[in-house]
């Protein structure tokens, strides 16, 4: 294996590894602010159910992005691309909007999910209007990492 697939392959693991852990993390600031309503109020499950879920969004989006780096390397099938150090380099960092918006945006999503949860559990009625609303003015940032990294990957590398 020569050294510019290595980096390209680093940046797909990158924008999965760190999309993934914000996410990851986002989810688990929400679930625990809502396994704490729910032991009070059971039946509020179906509306927090969407504020806990919702930080795991970002790292779909870093595995949506390496899926696209291993599907230009050609990994699915036939012969796998030959990839220059330069283009290497270009992949690794075009990986990088999507991974660290990703493991910012998840991070503090789960912030603002978790503040909702426990507004929820005083006011249902507020759940989609403000909760959900908040959490997804977070998201555009991570949206954003997604659209310039797919932009840069799918337009502005010249492959092997």
């Amino acid at each position: 294996m020569d050294y510019g697939f290595a980096l390209a392959l680093g940046g797909a693991a990158i924008a999965t590894f760190l999309a993934g852990t914000g996410s990851a993390i986002g989810v688990g600031i929400a679930g625990r602010s809502a396994t704490g309503v729910l032991s009070e109020k059971p039946e509020r499950y179906g509306q927090l159910l969407l504020l806990v879920v919702l930080p795991g969004t970002q790292g779909l989006y870093g595995f949506a992005m390496a899926f696209v780096v291993l599907y230009k390397l050609n990994i699915f099938g036939g012969e796998i691309a030959t990839i220059s150090v330069t283009n290497g380099y270009q992949i690794f960092v075009a990986c990088l909007p999507v991974a660290i918006a990703g493991l910012l945006s998840a991070i503090h999503q789960g912030k603002v999910c978790a503040a909702g949860v426990l507004m929820t559990a005083k006011r249902p009625e507020m759940a989609f209007k403000a909760g959900v609303v908040y959490a997804v003015m977070v998201e555009l940032y991570a949206l954003l990492g997604l659209v310039i990294t797919f932009f840069i990957l799918w337009f502005a590398i010249q492959w092997s």
